[in-house]
Formats: C-alpha cells, sequence, structure tokens
C-alpha cells in the first residue's frame, strides 16, 4: 500500500500555518483549541466586537479537523429515533442551524473550498438494519428532516433500505478554516499556536511557557477537555477511525454521503483537480490503544477494492473522536464555573456541531438569547436511564486497563522487537513502553499515561503510543502529540 507520512488529503492539498507562539495580550475572550469549534466559536464572537485570543498546542486545523471526512449534514446514522421526540426536533433543528451557518460563512467570504450539495445516506445491508432506518425515517421526518425510506442508492453494492436526507453538503474543511481565521484575524482576532494551555480557571488560563492570559470567559474545544474533573471525564469515550483515499474516475462517483448504520463504513467523493474524484472511504472504529491498525487499513481497503475497484490507497490517515454516555454533544458552561466554557463529545459529527457550539456559546457569553435548542447539549444535564448503560461501559473498560493490565505480565521482550514494532515489556525489572526504530535502536518510556495512569498500547501504523482510557496520544520518545494527558511519557534508560 503507499501510504502517505505527512497527512491526510485536506493536509496534502494545503499549506501549513505559521501563527507565532503565545505572548502577553489582553483579551475579552480565550478561545483553547484551534479546529473548526475554536475558530468558528472565536469568529463568532469577534464578529460581535469581542477581543478573541486562539491558543493552539499544535498547528491550527490539524489534529481532528484536518483529518476528517467532512460531512456537512443533520443526518448523523440512526440517533433521531433513539432521542424521543422533543430532544430530536431540538437536535434536529439544531443540526440544520449549524449546516445553515456553515453556508452562510462561506458565502459570506466567498471561500473556494470546494462547497458541494449532497444527499446524506444512512444505509443497511441486513433486513434488521433495513427495519431500524424505517423507524429512524420517520423519527427523522417527525424532528423537522427532510427525510425519507428508499431502497437503492446509487452506491455499487446491494443495500436493504437507507434513509434520505436532501439538501445536506460536502466541502474542503481545511480551505474553509484557513480563510475563517484569516477572516478573524481582519476583525483583530489573534491566533497562538504552539501554546499549549496546562491550567485553566474562570478568566484565566496558564500556558507551558508559564505565560498566563487573562479574559473574561474562557472556552475550550479541545477534543477532550484536558480537564481533570470527573463531571465530564467519566462520560465521555475516546474512538479513532481509519480513512483511505484513492482516485475514481468521475463517472464512477455515487453522489451522494454515505454511512453503514450496520457495516461500519462511511463513504464520499470530493472533486480533483483534474476533473476526476477522490473517493473516501472510513470505518474500522477502534479504541485508541488497540493493536494491528495496520491490519485494519488493509481491511479497509480490501472493502474499497471489492466494491469501487481501486488498486491503491494513494492517502491514508486517521482522526480521533469522543462520545458522550447519552451521545449528545457537551456544550455550555463547565460545571461548577461561571466563565468557563466548553463544547465537545461531537461523536464524530464535528462539521455541524462546531457551529452549533458556536453558536449556542456565543449567545451564552454575550448574554442574549441562546438558541431554544441550546439547553438539550447542556453540560450540567444528567439522564441517569439513558446514560447507565454508557457509564457502566466506560468505567468498566477504564478500570480493566487501570487494574488488569497492571497485573498482567508483558508477554514480550525488548530483545523481541524487530524494527518498526513497539509493545509494553519488562525490562531491567521494569513496566515500559519499548520502541524500536527502522535503525534497530530501542527507544523506551513509562508505560503509564501521564494523565490519570492508565497503560498506553501502540499503534503500528502512525508508530504512536496511545492511551485507551481517554485518548492521550504519545511519540515513541515520550512527546504529547494529543491530550488530556498535558505532561510526556517519562524516558527510560535501558543499559
Amino acid at each position: 500500500m503507499m501510504v502517505d507520512e505527512i497527512g491526510s488529503f485536506w493536509m496534502r492539498s494545503t499549506q501549513r500555518t505559521s501563527y507565532p507562539a503565545a505572548t502577553a495580550t489582553e483579551a475579552d475572550v480565550v478561545v483553547v483549541g484551534g479546529g473548526i469549534a475554536g475558530l468558528c466559536t472565536a469568529w463568532s464572537l469577534a464578529r460581535q466586537g469581542r477581543r478573541v485570543v486562539v491558543l493552539e498546542a499544535g498547528r491550527i486545523a490539524e489534529a481532528s479537523t484536518g483529518n476528517t471526512t467532512a460531512k456537512v449534514t443533520a443526518l448523523h446514522g440512526a440517533v433521531y429515533a433513539d432521542l424521543g421526540t422533543e430532544n430530536a426536533r431540538w437536535y434536529g433543528q439544531s443540526q440544520l442551524a449549524g449546516l445553515a451557518a456553515l453556508r452562510a460563512a462561506a458565502d459570506a467570504l466567498a471561500i473556494d473550498c470546494d462547497w458541494e450539495q449532497r444527499d446524506a445516506y444512512t444505509y443497511a445491508v441486513t433486513d434488521d438494519g433495513a427495519d431500524r432506518l424505517r423507524e429512524e425515517a420517520a423519527a427523522a421526518a417527525e424532528a423537522g428532516l427532510p427525510a425519507e425510506f428508499v431502497t437503492g442508492t446509487a452506491l455499487p453494492y446491494p443495500v436493504t433500505g437507507a434513509v434520505r436526507v436532501g439538501g445536506q453538503a460536502q466541502f474542503h474543511p481545511r480551505r474553509f478554516l484557513l480563510a475563517l481565521a484569516a477572516d478573524l484575524a481582519r476583525l483583530g482576532g489573534r491566533i497562538f499556536e504552539h501554546s499549549r494551555v496546562t491550567e485553566f480557571a474562570d478568566g484565566q488560563v496558564t500556558l507551558a511557557s508559564g505565560l498566563v492570559l487573562r479574559a473574561a470567559d474562557v472556552v475550550v474545544t479541545t477534543g477532550y477537555p484536558v480537564l481533570d474533573r470527573p463531571e465530564l471525564y467519566t462520560r465521555l469515550v475516546p474512538k479513532r477511525e481509519l480513512v483511505i483515499a484513492a482516485p475514481i474516475p468521475a463517472g464512477s462517483d455515487p453522489h451522494g454521503m454515505f454511512l453503514g448504520v450496520d457495516d461500519d463504513r462511511s463513504v464520499r467523493t470530493a472533486p480533483l483537480p483534474d476533473g476526476g474524484r477522490l473517493l473516501i472511504v472510513t470505518g474500522e472504529t477502534y479504541q485508541p490503544g488497540e493493536a494491528d491498525v495496520d491490519r485494519r487499513y488493509a481491511a479497509l481497503l480490501a472493502w474499497a477494492q471489492e466494491r469501487f475497484g481501486i488498486s491503491e490507497a494513494d492517502y491514508r490517515w486517521s482522526a480521533q473522536d469522543y462520545t458522550t454516555t447519552d451521545g449528545l454533544p457537551f456544550i455550555g458552561r463547565f460545571p461548577g464555573h461561571r466563565h468557563l466554557w466548553v463544547a465537545t463529545g461531537f461523536h464524530g459529527w464535528g462539521m455541524t456541531n462546531s457551529m452549533v457550539a458556536a453558536t449556542a456559546l456565543t449567545g451564552r457569553i454575550l448574554g442574549t438569547a441562546a438558541p431554544d435548542w441550546a439547553d438539550l447539549y447542556d453540560p450540567h444535564r444528567l439522564h441517569p436511564f439513558a446514560e447507565a448503560p454508557g457509564l457502566v461501559k466506560a468505567a468498566a473498560s477504564v478500570a480493566k486497563n487501570l487494574v488488569g493490565a497492571r497485573f498482567t505480565k508483558p508477554d514480550r521482550t525488548v530483545e523481541e522487537l524487530a524494527p518498526g514494532q513497539g509493545a509494553v515489556v519488562r525490562a531491567d525489572g521494569k513496566r515500559c513502553a519499548a520502541y524500536r526504530d527502522d535503525a534497530g535502536q530501542v527507544h523506551a518510556v513509562e508505560a503509564s499515561c501521564t494523565h490519570l495512569g492508565c497503560i498506553v498500547g501502540f499503534n503500528d501504523a502512525e508508530r504512536t503510543w496511545e492511551c485507551p482510557c481517554h485518548g492521550s496520544r504519545f511519540d515513541v520518545d515520550g512527546t504529547v502529540l494529543q491530550g488530556p494527558a498535558l505532561k510526556p511519557l517519562p524516558r527510560i534508560d535501558l543499559r
């Protein structure tokens, strides 16, 4: 397989940014996180005259946003039938509003971001799945979506049924966001990269450099909110998903956005400069730290080869998202604080939810009337019956790692690692995470995540260490790549 070593198609087809590191500055609002939710929220506030600072630990519009599939739709798999009539109505209204807000921003700024109107489909390949989607189509239509149940699609393989919602969209997320960031700067906003925040409080943040920035309000949009508060971290579950992409003839384009409800596959295309289309296939969802990621990529490629006739993948990448225990995002005031706000738990639907968050948080922070649907996403909510299964499952997963993994003796030694391999091993009487690079040199770090102590696992495709409990990711030398961990894995000198 030809592997893209740098990033996704969205990253490869745009220039990387080069904003400066944070310096002392005044602000009304500090937004922590430079993904689509953070940038949309910052832009929305700046348009209302607020002095806004965006702090990004890496570079803006990378991380999850730079590795998305960029479907802009209110059809999110099969959720409406499970939400209940009133919640489904609020959810549908908010997601359609998010779609409209993204479209309005792209039009207002005349952004060349390959915006294409597309129908969205949630399809099934089993009879049970089709029965479920009949209920979903009815619930989505009752919630206000232009939804209908159909028995066929333009996919080159059979389905047993699908929910179709017209008038949805897809776009190039990086082109959109780089233009939005430029307009944010025009409005007086400041963007700082390589500026990791390590402490939060009402009205201020502290950076790894020691710099303290103060503002009337702080908004955290970092995927996992990098706040060690049980009110949220026990209710957020990380997941990773793989993506491959390859050119196909324009005539092979299925002209839609597709998500399988019972086969863990997502399909869309994007325009290429030569007039062809780039097939983008997503699937193979797994928990961070699980093994055999390369095997999962191979399975995804084999699936696309069989159904779309591609030979190899020109790009492959992965993204990480968080799901809440009741399936709804957390958008609003952080529990226990007056001027600390959060937006997270988008469950893979960050495009529309980014503008949902921007709209709701702008209204709350400015003290104006928030949309009627904003309370649906209140982080203070607790739905014991709806959340109980998810809470139990999440707690069991963490307990299994914290207890089980610690008392399970590693079954590999450093000597057994081939070049390119990594594993948790026992060496010099210590449990450590060891990786042997292509030159044969061994790099060893502590195996306990510096967030809450879970044992990390090795991602053999990206050659990273990942925490299965809360999704922190580290380079093989221990450097933090993605929070909530704020400190690197300590290095171990194996002699």
